[in-house]
């Protein structure tokens, strides 16, 4: 995969990330907001290995 492939892939997941902890924190069931939170906190962690955090790894 293509240095923008996997920037955009790993942008992807943070945005999916940042929706689940959004549906986290609207949800009144708290066993079903931990289960959104640690699904956004893998995804995050999974985001920064594949694409660098805010594409931190490419070049300027």
């Amino acid at each position: 995969m293509s240095v923008a492939g996997e920037t955009g892939r790993a942008q992807q997941m943070r945005e999916k990330a940042r929706h689940m902890t959004e549906a986290a924190e609207r949800t009144s069931d708290p066993e079903q907001r931990r289960r959104l939170e640690e699904k956004a906190r893998k995804l995050r962690e999974q985001s920064e290995q594949q694409g660098g955090r805010n594409g931190s790894d490419l070049p300027l």
